[in-house]
């Protein structure tokens, strides 16, 4: 009984440390929560015409943070639904005075009402969940459902790049490339031994450092999306189609 009660105090503490938290973060200046004043307005915020980059599903913002550190003339914005990560990455922006880099709390499939056509240059996708089962293949990141509203929001020519240690999320998407005739401009199936020039694919976040996966190995696909071909969607489900019926 003595684990019950132990998990029973963890749970309220780790629920009141979360609370403290979302108070906090109301007050950041650098979190936009419920709030689409900036929609197309973005280059306002950051006070400058610089590039704007997203990372989609930031978790605690190590990606965002890192490259806005390494690329001070670029803007970085996080975006995640769990303001409880959220938080780490803004609250380490405003203690160190990293004014390029900001976050939006939000699902994925609402980053429209945030920003306007043409408005972003690029969408970094790190460690997405992979959505292994197939019934659930359209909620991956770089499913041509997502790739439609990144296309919105890309300037022409802007890129997509996707850091994943899944093989069939990598395998997906090369696949989503091949379907729809899609340029790719780098790619990479062993990123730390092929890409050790490249500091922004050197950036190491917690779930790297885990190894979910067990793959031991980490892919990297940069490409563009300016031509989605419509009505694709079932072909590709097919495609991947298990043999025994889930």
């Amino acid at each position: 009984m003595l684990h019950h009660y132990i998990f029973a105090a963890f749970s309220i503490i780790m629920g009141h440390k979360k609370l403290i938290r979302f108070a906090e973060m109301a007050t950041f200046a650098n979190v936009f929560q419920n709030d689409v004043q900036h929609y197309g307005q973005w280059h306002s915020y950051f006070g400058n015409t610089n590039p704007i980059t997203l990372e989609l599903a930031c978790g605690k913002g190590e990606y965002t943070v890192c490259l806005a550190q390494l690329h001070p003339s670029s803007n970085y914005i996080g975006i995640d639904v769990k303001g409880n990560r959220i938080w780490v990455g803004a609250k380490k922006c405003i203690r160190e005075a990293i004014h390029n880099a900001a976050f939006v709390r939000t699902q994925i499939d609402g980053i429209q009402n945030y920003f306007a056509p043409n408005e972003i240059a690029a969408i970094w996708i790190t460690f997405p969940d992979p959505q292994l089962r197939w019934g659930k293949m359209t909620r991956r990141l770089t499913h041509p459902k997502y790739l439609r509203y990144y296309q919105k929001m890309l300037q022409p020519g802007g890129v997509i790049h996707l850091k994943t240690d899944s093989p069939d999320l990598y395998h997906f998407t090369k696949k989503v490339i091949d379907m729809h005739g899609l340029t790719v401009l780098e790619e990479y199936t062993d990123v730390h031994k092929q890409a050790t020039h490249n500091p922004a694919l050197m950036i190491r976040t917690y779930y790297e450092g885990l190894n979910i996966s067990g793959s031991n190995t980490i892919y990297y696909l940069q490409f563009t999306i300016d031509n989605i071909q419509p009505g694709m969607d079932d072909a590709l489900k097919q495609h991947f189609k298990p043999l025994v019926h889930e």
